[in-house]
């Protein structure tokens, strides 16, 4: 599977990485709404800065399984 260079939206080349970080902070926001809902982000010490980590680790994951960073 050949690695992509860059993605092409109505013309407008975006990197790949870029595509990960937005879907990576789609998945957090997400998460985010569930957390709330649930009333589980009491259970965390500092929760902006649980989500600042689940947008990287989901960033990397989408960036390493989906995309082929």
């Amino acid at each position: 599977m050949p690695i992509p260079q860059e993605f092409t939206i109505g013309g407008v080349y975006l990197p790949p990485l870029l595509i990960a970080a937005l879907l990576g902070l789609a998945a957090t926001s997400l998460t985010a709404r569930l957390l709330d809902r649930y009333h589980l982000s009491r259970y965390f010490a500092h929760p902006p800065l649980v989500l600042i980590s689940l947008c990287v680790l989901y960033t990397l994951l989408i960036g390493t399984l989906f995309i082929g960073i």
